[in-house]
């Protein structure tokens, strides 16, 4: 598992081990090079880590409730000492809505209070800027009897460190040991930037602190879910807030990169960046959740990025226009338990992928209903997407999972080309423009003949991953939620259980098998992929095998997770430990979507919910 926590302002976010350490930051942005990047390098990745100075019996982490302000409590033979992490939401408009232009650059917060007893501490400040290719100059700026100020450079990065503990600066890092009796508290500030102040009180810690925590706890107030697994949700939901980028309105995928697939392996990939194949399910999922800032945000940004781009729209955008998405790979670094390469950027900006599509259509859709009626820009948009449907549905693709091999005709891409044009149809009737929905629904139904005809396996009973292939392919869990075919088609009920006698362990769910699949890559076994497992839940509920679902929701929300909730990419059964990056926001969409499908059933049946609390 990974033991680590996430903080962030919704600009960066920061990964915080059960050891005190803070193990990857990027500043000032997600994409931007980090300042720290141990979990790729324990030797040379740089970290800021604050611990008791000697053994310590326990330690707890946990999150302030209905907060992103991470508590790491270690219980030591002499006393107990809790450190608070918290990066600042910059001060909100009238309406509680983050600041997108923010007068202040990213701030990290760590406050360290003893709560009994007396506890000597240590930390250890190594910032390596720039992925660690740049070597850090170290500038005292203020050290009194109040603390140090530090101020660290390397390549374009400016930060100051300060500090009320009285630290030693040397060549390379920042140390020290101070120690705390109870009720007392040391503040740690890295503050980003040139030309920050040197004096620790005009930071506001603890001022800021309630700012961030009233911020998050009224986000909170705002959910509409009063159903079961409501902690699961509640987290899920704060922790695509620290994914969305408040400048913009994107929301990456995970904040961090080159978290292996596969341990030792090569499927490490950069994925600070916003991938429109997730565009859907997410604004669904905030719309779900009443969050309608969040998802118009976002699909602001989603029209802004489709319009600059409508004759040759991408899988994925940076977070902002001058985000770079160019692959590079970072020989110096070893990787996370020397997993090589370690990458930085994405070169599938450049593949075909024709489900997307589908799914920006689909987010429009989502706005149309909430709201009755969608903006001009948004009615061109559906138009240039559905013609580009048009032109290319009879095309090869790299489909939904990006493969790096041949492009093939994926099942999963016609079905979410047809999807496209559907959807694109509702909205051309709904806004009467009846002539654009005549011509959509023939092609739409052109395609649905197609692949009922071409991605259809007998041999299986089941869609194929691609045409002229037996091969199968579990982002076909996925095409029921569509309306592909309807709930009660025997081939819902067919599709699914030959994925599970294929591709499943329980609720576990690899994404395909890699021999039989020419991805482009060394075939080497990956773990199971986490969305995929609420998408087949998904297919239980919709086939009647709600309770079946509800046990197996509980056993990978407990399996799957960490131990603060949260969801990386994928999990190996086999060493019962997380793969991929971390953490991962389409996890966190598909626990959302699953538990409100859920619990909606099971509230609508009073009889199976008392019996169902009773076994929780």
């Amino acid at each position: 598992m990974f033991h680590y926590g996430l903080v962030g302002d919704m600009s960066s976010a920061a990964l915080v081990g059960t050891d005190g350490s803070i193990d990857w930051l990027c500043l000032p942005r997600f994409d931007s090079p980090s300042v720290f990047a141990s979990i790729l390098d324990k030797d040379v990745g740089g970290r800021f880590r604050i611990q008791p100075n000697g053994a310590y019996t326990s330690v707890h982490q946990a999150y302030m409730q209905d907060t992103n302000i991470l508590e790491t409590t270690f219980t030591t033979p002499k006393g107990v000492v809790k450190i608070t992490d918290l990066m600042p939401i910059q001060d909100g408009d009238k309406d509680g809505k983050p600041d997108t232009n923010p007068a202040e650059p990213p701030e990290l917060h760590r406050i360290v209070t003893c709560t009994a007893g007396s506890v000597e501490m240590r930390c250890d400040y190594q910032p390596r800027h720039d992925y660690a290719r740049a070597v850090p100059e170290f500038r005292p700026i203020r050290r009194d009897g109040n603390g140090i100020a530090v101020e660290t450079r390397g390549g374009r990065q400016t930060m100051m460190l300060l500090s009320s503990a009285s630290l030693s600066v040397s060549a390379d890092a920042v140390k020290g040991e101070f120690t705390l009796s109870q009720g007392e508290s040391a503040v740690f500030v890295l503050a980003d930037g040139g030309g920050r102040s040197p004096n620790l009180e005009r930071y506001r810690t603890q001022e800021k602190l309630e700012l961030t925590r009233r911020y998050w706890k009224d986000l909170v107030a705002g959910m509409h879910y009063e159903g079961l697994w409501r902690e699961q949700v509640v987290r899920s939901f704060l922790v695509l807030h620290l994914m969305m980028y408040r400048g913009t309105g994107a929301i990456v995928a995970a904040p961090t990169t080159s978290l292996p697939e596969t341990i030792g392996g090569s499927r490490n990939w950069d994925y600070r960046y916003s991938w429109l194949r997730d565009t859907s399910f997410t604004v669904d999922a905030l719309y779900r959740l009443g969050d309608v800032y969040g998802a118009d945000h976002y699909i602001h940004w989603l029209l802004e990025q489709c319009q600059l781009n409508h004759h040759n729209p991408r899988i994925l955008y940076g977070i902002t226009k001058s985000s770079s998405l160019e692959e590079e790979i970072l020989d110096h670094l070893r990787g996370y338990e020397d997993s090589r390469p370690v990458r930085i950027g994405n070169a599938a900006e450049d593949h075909l992928q024709l489900d997307i599509y589908g799914e920006v259509i689909a987010s429009i859709h989502s706005l149309l209903v909430l709201e009755g009626e969608i903006p001009e820009e948004a009615w061109e948009l559906v138009c240039s997407l559905a013609e580009m449907v048009i032109e290319n549905w009879r095309r090869r693709d790299r489909g939904v999972w990006e493969v790096r091999g041949e492009e093939q005709h994926f099942v999963y891409s016609k079905v979410l080309c047809w999807a496209a044009l559907n959807t694109a149809a509702y909205i051309a009737a709904a806004v009467e423009q009846r002539r654009h929905y005549r011509r959509w629904t023939q092609i739409a139904f052109d395609i649905k003949t197609e692949v009922l005809d071409l991605g259809w396996s007998e041999k299986k009973q089941a869609f194929r991953q691609r045409y002229e292939s037996h091969a199968l392919d579990a982002s076909n869990l996925a095409i029921p939620f569509f309306g592909f075919i309807p709930r009660e088609d025997p081939r819902v009920r067919q599709n699914v259980d030959a994925i599970e006698r294929e591709l499943a362990e329980g609720p576990l769910v690899w994404r395909y098998i890699p021999e039989e699949t020419d991805d482009g890559l060394e075939a080497q076994p990956e773990g199971t992929f986490t969305l995929l497992s609420f998408w087949l839940l998904g297919n239980l509920i919709y086939t009647g095998q709600t309770d079946r679902a509800f046990d197996l929701f509980h056993e990978t929300i407990t399996r799957c997770s960490n131990h603060l909730d949260l969801f990386a990419e994928m999990y190996d059964p086999s060493t019962n430990r997380q793969l991929g990056n971390f953490p991962q926001a389409y996890s966190h969409i598909g626990l959302i979507h699953t538990a409100l499908n859920l619990s909606g059933f099971i509230v609508d049946t009073p009889t199976r919910l008392i019996r169902r609390r009773a076994k929780a």
